[in-house]
């Protein structure tokens, strides 16, 4: 399974909570629930400086799962309609949160935040 998780660094220890401005975005490789391979990517999107929106740039990456804070709700719907599950974390510590989704305890995302527009 493919992971992706919008972090403030290039450690990707921390879930940023701005997912499209998130600066990485670090991608996991998770198989018989042990993460086997951590990969961080700068954030290129229009948001800085780069092309395409933060989904589309996901999307390239071929995740099976985003988790994430919140995120607008363009986003949320783009990602839906492409198949990729989007899970809601708890707080703010990545490894926390891969943990809560081998266990199968992270809820979904089925809202977008109405305040993505105005951050």
């Amino acid at each position: 399974m493919r992971v992706v998780v919008p972090v403030v660094d290039e450690e990707g220890s921390m879930i940023s909570e701005h997912f499209g401005r998130a600066p990485y975005f670090a991608v996991f490789t998770i198989e018989e629930g042990r993460i086997l391979k951590r990969e961080p990517t700068p954030n290129i999107s229009e948001h800085f400086g780069g092309y395409g929106r933060p989904p589309d740039r996901i999307l390239s990456l071929k995740p099976d799962v985003v988790i994430a804070v919140e995120m607008g709700p363009r986003a949320l719907s783009r990602f839906q309609e492409a198949g990729v599950a989007v899970l809601k974390a708890e707080g703010l510590n990545v490894e926390e949160n891969l943990r809560r989704l081998i266990e199968g305890s992270l809820r979904e995302l089925t809202k977008g935040c109405l305040e993505a527009k105005r951050r």
